[in-house]
């Protein structure tokens, strides 16, 4: 009794009277008594129950002695709808719709992921001050590359995008036939590069090899022109190691100014080795080859040429761009670019060439990269603007169904949308 007093004495807001047989864990003495303790006189405070709680091996023995706790009982099967045919369950041992029944299952067993991080973001550039919008490609501009340019990388790195590629508009008065301008150190590319990484030093830049933009032929080399004599007529041919020379002090000018990947679109053999040679012969082992390994002469370009008004001036690039019926050629330029040096290998364009991303992504051990180009850009916001898809839900999934085929990074001008989207953001 003196024990259980000096108890209920220790306890400051004790009941008022405390039954002891009532609380599991007290040994109840022979006769029954009420313990009595005065309130405080200046503060009065709600009543608390000290309880002392069974042991789990009591909660044990009470299930082993039978005394099982309730629980809820179990669901109805859910009544099929009337007209149902009754059917015997079908023999089956395995039924792979049992991973796909709730949206926990399919988020613990989907095998491919995307993030903001996988995306390399497209930016068009030029001269001028303003933005101004491309007809083709409705949500995409040039961009001035003082104000709007280092604008859209800000709202890309808040979404998690830290990887760009830039492309310039070059005046019609600096073209040439070499593409001279091409190298320039003081040209629209190099500038906004020392701009940029001067704001954001951790921005990853990729920039575009070739001379397209820069060439008065509208081609991604230098054009010398034959006479073709069964027709009579001068024909264009593009000079492969002339044009190779070009594109070496690109590179070079590219990095100096700060780069950290180059991407060779031009399609000229051996120029991933002379690249690489020239980088390195400048000090710059440590700046990237991305090669645009299997780039086809595709009809999907269109609206890219119209951003960069960069339209062949005569024929087409079907004599360097590979030819679209062709597969296993991937596998040529894949051993090739690997041999020379090359750190990433790029497939254009990229969904209607899955099967090429998944060749590449089976036979080499290096990063693969898909170029979602402005065409298949184009005509999701088209049908988007038209109500004829869900603009949002496609987008997505082309971009998923790019990494499935294997794309470690995917170029894309959906790269900031989507990164929102990914975000939680809507706008």
């Amino acid at each position: 009794r003196s024990i259980l007093q000096s108890m209920a004495s220790s306890i400051t807001n004790a009941p008022s009277a405390v039954n002891c047989p009532s609380y599991v864990g007290l040994r109840a003495p022979q006769r029954t008594f009420n313990l009595c303790v005065p309130q405080p006189a200046t503060k009065s405070f709600p009543p608390r129950l000290f309880v002392v709680r069974a042991s789990d091996s009591e909660f044990e023995a009470a299930v082993v002695a039978g005394k099982v706790p309730s629980a809820p009982p179990v669901p109805p099967k859910p009544a099929a709808p009337v007209g149902t045919p009754v059917v015997p369950s079908l023999p089956l041992h395995r039924r792979p719709r049992r991973n796909r029944r709730s949206p926990a299952l399919r988020s613990a067993f989907q095998e491919t992921s995307i993030s903001p991080a996988n995306f390399v973001y497209p930016l068009f550039i030029h001269e001028g001050e303003e933005d101004t919008p491309i007809g083709a490609m409705p949500g995409c501009y040039r961009l001035g590359w003082r104000h709007g340019l280092v604008e859209e990388v800000a709202k890309a790195r808040d979404v998690g995008v830290n990887s760009i590629v830039l492309f310039p508009k070059i005046p019609d008065a600096l073209k040439s036939p070499t593409g001279d301008e091409a190298y320039n150190e003081n040209g629209l590319v190099p500038r906004t590069i020392r701009l940029l990484k001067d704001k954001y030093p951790d921005l990853v830049i990729y920039t575009d090899v070739a001379l397209d933009p820069y060439s008065s032929d509208g081609h991604d080399g230098i054009v010398r022109e034959d006479d073709n004599k069964e027709h009579k007529k001068r024909i264009g041919v593009i000079m492969n190691d002339e044009t190779v020379h070009q594109l070496c002090k690109q590179a070079v000018a590219q990095a100096q100014a700060g780069a950290d990947v180059v991407s060779p679109s031009d399609m000229m053999d051996g120029r991933v080795g002379a690249l690489r040679a020239a980088l390195d012969a400048e000090g710059f082992q440590h700046v990237s080859i991305m090669s645009y390994t299997a780039k086809y002469a595709s009809s999907f370009y269109g609206p890219f040429r119209e951003a960069l008004d960069s339209n062949p001036r005569f024929g087409d690039k079907k004599t360097y761009q590979m030819n679209p019926a062709n597969y296993r050629e991937a596998l040529t330029e894949m051993r090739e670019d690997e041999s020379e040096g090359a750190d990433i290998l790029l497939v254009k364009p990229g969904l209607p060439y899955l099967d090429i991303i998944r060749l590449l992504r089976d036979n080499s051990p290096l990063p693969i990269a898909a170029y979602q180009v402005s065409g298949e850009y184009a005509m999701i916001k088209a049908a988007g603007a038209l109500k004829m898809i869900d603009e949002e839900k496609v987008m997505m999934e082309s971009l998923m169904c790019l990494r499935r085929a294997g794309a470690d990074i995917i170029l894309t001008y959906s790269a900031l949308q989507a990164a929102r989207c990914l975000c939680g953001e809507k706008r």
